[in-house]
């Protein structure tokens, strides 16, 4: 009988993947180590940034560009409302936003990530840290927000959009406010999951989760109504048990 055989893929030294398949039980254990180890930086970094609402993006748009205008229009808003600004921590839409807060007295955190093409942080962040796979980075922008505000952006936009849904769906996380801002950008989008809502693969009430509007007033009254009702924002204690950076 022949025996059978397992394929190995030949990959260039210093390329490989930790999602191409499996590798030798050393490396595996070595990138779980990695992993805890990134986990702890976050952990550490963004224990004592307050309370956030994270707004995601896109990279692309130039300051000069509509979207990056409201971004920035936002960043100011949360800073007014005495809540931290998280993002990706790239250009684009998470400057507009980060620079919004920087510049309006607000406090204002990026969260960057390591790419082929490197990602520098923006300037105008307080605190920047740089994540190495992109689930940590989205559990870190997740875990501190109260809310999320989505405006105009591409794949990654879409996969933290419905990320956050997901979660707040599957009761994994509270039923924070959820605003996709920009209906000419996210109408064919929000017909889609209606369209879903109608297949019977979503429920009718959860396109209660999110709210799709042109208005900042509106977006941020959504955001304002929901933590007044379920939270009492105190300072919190600051004793660094396991070595937080303040």
């Amino acid at each position: 009988m022949a025996k059978k055989t397992q394929s190995k893929r030949v990959i260039p030294a210093g390329k490989e993947v930790y999602l191409d398949g499996p590798k030798p039980r050393i490396w595996e254990l070595s990138f779980a180590f990695t992993v805890f180890k990134e986990f702890i930086k976050g952990f550490r970094a963004l224990h004592f940034v307050g309370p956030c609402i994270t707004v995601f993006g896109s990279a692309r748009f130039k300051p000069d560009h509509h979207y990056y205008k409201i971004g920035e229009a936002f960043g100011k808003r949360i800073a007014d409302l005495g809540f931290t600004t998280l993002t990706g921590g790239g250009p684009g839409i998470m400057e507009a936003a980060n620079k919004g807060a920087f510049e309006n007295g607000g406090t204002s955190i990026g969260i960057n990530i390591v790419l082929p093409h490197e990602q520098h942080a923006n300037p105008y962040v307080h605190k920047s840290i740089t994540m190495r796979y992109f689930f940590i980075r989205k559990v870190l922008l997740v875990k501190y927000s109260y809310a999320f505000i989505i405006l105009p952006g591409g794949f990654g936009t879409m996969d933290e959009f419905f990320e956050a849904l997901t979660l707040v769906q599957t009761r994994t996380i509270h039923s924070f406010p959820i605003v996709l801002f920009g209906k000419r950008y996210y109408q064919d989008l929000y017909k889609y999951m209606e369209y879903m809502v109608k297949e019977g693969t979503v429920s009718p009430e959860d396109m209660n989760l999110v709210l799709l509007t042109d208005d900042f007033d509106e977006a941020m009254q959504h955001i304002q109504k929901y933590i007044r009702t379920n939270y009492e924002v105190k300072p919190r204690k600051r004793i660094p048990w396991f070595f937080e950076k303040r």
